[in-house]
């Protein structure tokens, strides 16, 4: 017999039974708030088209590096679950994902895709091998239902925004088909863009010479030279901003900046630009350009996460084979306080400006991140992210950002999620871990319950709105 699959309403509360209560009574005051997603990776082509996912392993799998990586790690072909593999039998791949299910056990994963299956689906058993098929069939039988639908799936789940991300090489065209629907009455679902300047920024992105190109194409500048490449970024982000995007992402190595005098920045763009840059130019102008970036935005108001930190495709077999974001990055050590100091130095002390600072190095949570985010105006904590989107992430988190920053210091959460229905998921288990923090500041009488329902709110929804501008 199946094992059942039954989600427990106390998942991730507090053990301690005075603190459970209150963590409970918490919850179920922001449990069905609408759910904010100012930074994400979903596909704007699902809510554009509003065609049915494929099957399971369409819908799933195929989307989700956190579940391939797992995978990968312990030996299983990228080939065989059918990524970039069109050869591959859909149903295998999820068998395969079945068989190997047990290796999620203690992972957000395993959570996530428990909640997915249960609250999503309806399934009332365990996922293993021997179930398998069940899954398959009952899933991809509900995926071609107009119940399950992309806009209907993003109206079920209360989702009030969604931000996607794309690079200013990208015409927008979903988004374009996105906005008539919602212009005509069709749907009402706000789907926005985000510009991801990454392709003609960082000159050690693959292609970064030929993307000038396009880049002068698109906004009608000459990108190749330096006044001209600024013009280009003003117009891209203008176009982006008509297109409903109030943000930009900046995924650097490091938190790098400098703030260069023109004739400096010319001729380090001159240099970046003859096909053959040393990795000191490269950063170097990275780090420019954010600082450049932080001045548009005061300009235009787009609020600007810097995400730093990730050793992108660490792998370099993988990345030849399968491209970018294959589970192949990997943390590194983040220093803020130095590199941040030519931005702030110039922009700090804008209240006007938003700059939204992730971290994959927790070891700067209280020493730097915490203490930069308290002085300066124009700081604000993103949450934990990408390997600390997790229970003891998001505690860690919370315990060592509080004292010092605030709680209004942060945006509350954001799930940087491409895999769709992982998104009511994540913002589930956001909310009962604030909620269990907050209840032990009640408990230990550090807070008034009728304060901590207050921030509950405000962490699950409005500082992530006000924000982003929302």
């Amino acid at each position: 017999m199946p094992r059942p699959l039954a989600l427990s309403p106390d998942r991730v509360f507090p053990s301690d039974p005075v603190q459970r209560d209150i963590a409970r009574r918490l919850y179920r005051q922001v449990a069905g708030l609408p759910i904010i997603s100012p930074h994400g990776h979903t596909d704007p082509g699902w809510f554009a088209v509003n065609q049915p996912f494929g099957n399971a392993t369409e819908m799933l799998l195929h989307p989700d590096h956190y579940i391939f990586r797992m995978l990968y790690s312990q030996g299983v072909s990228l080939d065989a679950l059918g990524i970039r593999n069109r050869d591959a039998d859909p149903r295998e791949s999820w068998r395969l994902f079945a068989q190997n299910y047990h290796l999620f056990r203690g992972t957000p994963s395993r959570m996530w895709m428990d909640w997915v299956f249960a609250e999503a689906f309806g399934i009332d058993v365990q996922f293993e091998a021997a179930t398998s098929d069940l899954y398959y069939d009952l899933i991809t039988e509900k995926l071609a239902s107009d119940a399950y639908r992309p806009r209907a799936l993003f109206d079920r789940f209360g989702i009030e925004a969604i931000a996607t991300t794309e690079s200013p090489l990208d015409t927008l065209d979903h988004h374009a088909v996105i906005r008539a629907a919602n212009v005509s009455g069709e749907w009402s679902g706000r789907v926005i863009t985000a510009y991801r300047p990454d392709p003609v920024v960082d000159p050690e992105f693959e292609g970064f010479y030929g993307n000038l190109a396009r880049f002068s194409e698109l906004s009608g500048e000459d990108a190749y030279s330096y006044t001209g490449y600024l013009a280009a970024h003003r117009n891209r982000r203008g176009f982006f901003a008509a297109m409903g995007a109030t943000s930009t992402d900046h995924g650097h190595p490091t938190a790098a900046t400098a703030d260069l005098s023109k004739t400096e920045a010319e001729a380090l763009f001159a240099r970046v630009t003859r096909g053959e840059v040393s990795a000191a130019d490269a950063e170097l102008f990275r780090a420019h350009m954010l600082t450049m970036m932080a001045g548009m935005s005061l300009d235009d108001g787009l609020v600007m996460q810097i995400h730093p930190g990730a050793f992108r495709n660490h792998n370099p077999w993988l990345f030849d084979h399968y491209g970018r974001d294959k589970g192949a990055d990997i943390p590194t050590s983040t220093d803020y306080v130095h590199a941040l100091r030519p931005l702030l130095a110039r922009y700090g002390n804008e209240a006007a400006l938003t700059i939204i600072l992730f971290t994959l190095d927790e070891t700067s949570y209280a020493r730097e991140l915490a203490p930069l985010a308290g002085h300066y105006p124009a700081l604000k904590l993103g949450p934990a992210w990408w390997f600390h989107d997790s229970p003891e992430g998001m505690r860690r988190f919370r315990s060592q950002m509080t004292e010092t920053a605030g709680f209004y210091n942060t945006v509350g959460f954001n799930d940087d999620t491409r895999a769709f229905l992982s998104i009511p998921a994540r913002h589930d288990v956001a909310r009962r871990i604030d909620c269990g923090f907050l209840a032990q500041l009640v408990a230990e009488h550090r807070m008034e319950e009728w304060e901590a329902a207050e921030l509950a709110t405000d962490l699950s929804y409005t500082l992530a709105k006000a924000a982003y501008r929302l």
